[in-house]
């Protein structure tokens, strides 16, 4: 009988591929929150609660786990730290399962607070002691909506000039992750990616068509090195263009618009 797999961040984007597709698979999922289970959840998965913030009710949590696939994230360098060093040291009390950990692409080459932190994160998962595994992906085609969708009441959307970003569809992600946390640990493995590298402006734009709403893009500057860094291309991986999912298709899909 296989051992638990726990999902941090299971209620969220990723998160709920992921749990879904390792229930499609047969896997005995546990998903950990903050909160308590809501009264109308009557998925076959178990629910854990437990704070990755304060370490309260991880033990609990990770008792019996052979895999953990840790989606949580928090905004804030130390938080994502500590909230994945207290996961760890959770986890070496429960005898050391596979820790497979979801970052992003291109992260040590834009200094941005944000990525700064997945790097620190990504040292701390290697450092911990555990069999491990780390999966880089690229921007979700959720995130890339949101640049837009945040917008909408504007006169204009607004778009960083010379930004360039390679969606790729969070249930393909999820897809990985399970293929990874159900075989052995394999360290860091090879970057996932899009189909496809758009600039920010044209990805805006296909937002606005397959949302029927009519706006100007505006190519907006930004300076600083991190903004460099994302004109240069650091947070794309050309060699790994392994998503099949392209960003219209993902648009047709929510919004039942745009080009066939």
């Amino acid at each position: 009988m296989t051992k638990p797999i726990l999902v941090t961040g299971g209620t969220g984007t990723l998160g709920r591929e992921v749990v879904r597709r390792l229930l499609a698979a047969g896997q005995d999922v546990r998903v950990l929150s903050r909160h308590s289970r809501p009264e109308a959840d009557r998925e076959p998965y178990a629910w854990a609660t437990g704070d990755l913030s304060t370490g309260a009710g991880l033990d609990a949590a990770l008792a019996g786990t052979g895999t953990i696939v840790h989606c949580a994230t928090a905004q804030g360098r130390h938080k994502d730290v500590e909230a994945t060093r207290a996961l760890v040291d959770a986890a070496k009390r429960a005898g050391g399962p596979h820790l497979v950990y979801i970052s992003i692409v291109g992260i040590e080459q834009v200094p941005f607070s944000y990525y700064r932190a997945k790097v620190d994160t990504e040292r701390v998962v290697e450092d911990a002691g555990l069999p491990w595994t780390i999966l880089r992906a690229t921007q979700f085609h959720d995130l890339v909506t949101a640049l837009s969708a945040a917008q909408r009441f504007l006169p204009v959307t607004l778009m960083p000039a010379g930004f360039r970003f390679q969606p790729i569809d969070a249930g393909e992600v999820a897809g990985r992750l399970v293929d990874l946390a159900t075989g052995s640990p394999a360290g860091r493995v090879p970057d996932l990616g899009g189909p496809e590298i758009l600039t920010a402006r044209a990805l805006a734009k296909s937002y606005l068509e397959a949302t029927g709403r009519r706006r100007v893009v505006v190519s907006l500057p930004l300076p600083g090195a991190a903004a460099r860094a994302v004109r240069e291309g650091a947070l794309l991986t050309p060699g790994h263009a392994d998503g099949k999912r392209t960003y219209t298709e993902f648009l047709r899909d929510r919004f039942g618009r745009g080009k066939p």
